[in-house]
């Protein structure tokens, strides 16, 4: 499969490289600053480039089978639009090139009715109040994925670790884990790749965690 990746400097990023790359996966890697980006394997192409550009973009999209996005600010505590504005230039570029295959990363923080009482009511209230920029942000983006007409995935991990794959997450679709409060980048980056690979589920969101 040959992917494109957005957001390959973060924590996660590293992880779909590597595992993407040792599955036998071809991945060219969109950053702005090449030199943040330690990864290095044959089948790893990296393009500098503004995602905020549809049209710079565009090249590493081109006959491409999937796109993935793992974007995010790095800064939680400040007004970002990174993830809303990001995802809709991707899907533009997307929507040019004729690539229809979308996974996002988003976040766990979003309540559903999967949550038990103690996250519903309080865990995720507090979270809101610290993440609250950053939790707006992934809404947004959520709802420029579910207006486009591509065939997406949102996948949304609850606190992140750097614990290692174990690919022994529990998962569900269209709610939260229960119980499922922490996560490794390295599943987070497990799931992604199995949502690719198995092509489901589609224009839903699937929630991970412990």
């Amino acid at each position: 499969m040959k992917i494109t990746l957005f957001g390959a400097t973060g924590g996660t990023g590293g992880h779909v490289i590597r595992q993407a790359c040792d599955a036998g996966h071809e991945i060219t890697a969109v950053v702005r600053d090449p030199a943040r980006l330690t990864e290095t394997h044959p089948r790893l192409t990296v393009l500098k480039a503004e995602v905020m550009d549809p049209v710079a973009i565009g090249p590493a999209i081109h006959e491409r089978d999937a796109v993935v996005s793992a974007l995010g600010s790095r800064d939680g505590r400040v007004p970002t639009t990174v993830c809303a504005d990001g995802t809709l230039s991707v899907i533009k570029a997307m929507h040019t090139e004729g690539v229809r295959r979308l996974v996002v990363v988003s976040a766990g923080t979003l309540t559903t009715d999967g949550d038990g009482p103690l996250t519903r009511l309080i865990l995720k209230p507090m979270l809101g109040n610290v993440l609250k920029h950053t939790i707006a942000d992934k809404r947004r983006m959520e709802d420029v994925v579910r207006a486009s007409d591509l065939e997406w995935t949102i996948v949304r991990p609850p606190m992140l670790t750097d614990g290692p794959r174990t690919a022994a997450y529990r998962s569900a679709v269209d709610r939260n884990v229960r119980g499922g409060m922490r996560v490794s980048r390295a599943d987070l980056a497990d799931c992604i790749l199995r949502c690719l690979v198995d092509h489901d589920p589609i224009n839903a969101a699937i929630s991970i965690g412990n």
